[in-house]
């Protein structure tokens, strides 16, 4: 029998992850299927340009996995039963042998009264496109406001007043602007804010959101025609109904390979993923994240199962690209443990090189067999144990 591999997700990681798999294992040992709820692949990476009008290149998944081996099923997971391994899908179920989890994260209202009901997201396309029709109908001098002052809503909110300069825009920030970056890289973003025309409310932390204002801590009033909410992504609830160990935040403990350190036949990448970095530092949920991840996973689970050494590669950071409309963009380098260094890139130079990085995350999931060597070695009936690793 031939052992059943299932991806949950086709986001930068699943995507990745199962393109990588059909490169390293012979079909007629393996059989990959890989889940999405949608038939296109998303770039994450871009919901800020869609929102703000410009619409994205489709990239259908059936082409993509077209000739590779792998079982494309469009549908939706329900749940994940990691004791019968099988998965439940809303158009019947499905039985693995190894799992991959990769079903990312969504937004995380952070339990703020009325953002559910009032504030707009960008963790989606169908967000996305609801939010660029809002934003549409609005006219000259109505005001956007953006909640959360990191990456998500920097680049959101710089697209936003660099494409519609007769909005009033604004961003609220729990702690200084850009406080995550280098000196030399706050100045580039402050210097670019205040071009932009945009209203920066930093220290300031949100504790309601209404149809037409969000009010701070202090009771403040800012006014808001729109509130895109930005502060943070959460996991799906789906994994806390299993008995994966999970940390705090509800993602699926990993060890080195991607492997759950509780179920063995299960992985995890991307954002559902609790993994460990350089020096012992969790990786953050992000697009640079997520692909490393994937090729780590899927090197490992070809490994196992065709009883090679297991790869090694340590997982490290080595800048932050960041968009601030389609004119400029910051490039902060950081250490192996994403730690900002005074040293930047920024400027249109930075946007031309944030551009490349997008365009090579979605190459590389529409070329998933391209550059990688497949693994002739018989497969074995189970992945190798734990104790009979070698390195």
């Amino acid at each position: 029998m031939k052992h059943r591999i299932v991806v949950l997700g086709a986001g930068y990681s699943g995507a990745v992850a199962a393109g990588r798999l059909a490169a390293r294992l012979y079909r007629d040992e393996v059989s990959i299927t890989l889940v999405n709820g949608e038939t296109d692949f998303v770039e994450r990476v871009r919901m800020h340009e869609l929102a703000t009008g410009r619409d994205l290149k489709p990239r259908p998944l059936e082409q993509v996995y077209a000739g590779t081996g792998v079982d494309l099923k469009i549908a939706k997971v329900t749940g994940v039963d990691v004791e019968r391994k099988t998965v439940a899908l809303d158009s019947g179920e499905l039985e693995y042998d190894t799992l991959v989890y990769a079903l990312g994260s969504g937004w995380n209202s952070q339990g703020v009264p009325g953002a559910a009901e009032h504030a707009y997201r960008i963790a989606s396309r169908p967000g996305a496109l609801e939010l660029r029709e809002r934003l549409a109908s609005l006219t000259a001098g109505q005001t956007v406001t953006v909640v959360g002052g990191g990456l998500t809503g920097v680049e959101f909110v710089t697209e936003l007043a660099e494409s519609r300069p007769d909005l009033d825009v604004s961003l609220v920030v729990r702690g200084e602007l850009g406080d995550w970056l280098s000196p030399k890289g706050r100045r580039h973003l402050r210097k670019v804010a205040d071009k932009l025309g945009i209203t920066v409310h930093e220290n300031t932390a949100v504790a309601g959101v209404d149809a037409d204002h969000v009010t701070t801590g202090d009771g403040t009033s800012i006014p808001a025609a729109v509130t895109v909410w930005t502060a943070g992504f959460a996991v799906h609830p789906i994994v806390r109904e299993t008995t994966l160990e999970v940390s705090d935040t509800g993602r699926i403990v990993v060890d080195e390979t991607m492997r759950s350190v509780s179920h063995p036949d299960v992985y995890a990448i991307g954002d559902a993923a609790y993994a460990m970095g350089s020096k012992n530092k969790p990786l953050r949920m992000s697009c640079a994240s997520g692909q490393p991840m994937a090729w780590q996973a899927a090197d490992s689970i070809a490994a196992r199962l065709t009883a090679r050494k297991l790869p090694h590669a340590p997982l490290a950071y080595f800048n932050q690209c960041i968009s601030l409309g389609r004119k400029n963009g910051l490039i902060q380098y950081v250490t192996s443990d994403d730690r900002a260094i005074n040293a930047t890139l920024s400027g249109r130079v930075a946007a031309v090189y944030k551009e490349f990085i997008c365009k090579g995350a979605a190459w590389g999931v529409e070329n998933p067999m391209t550059g990688v060597p497949v693994r002739r070695r018989h497969v074995v009936e189970q992945p190798v144990p734990m104790r009979e690793w070698t390195r």
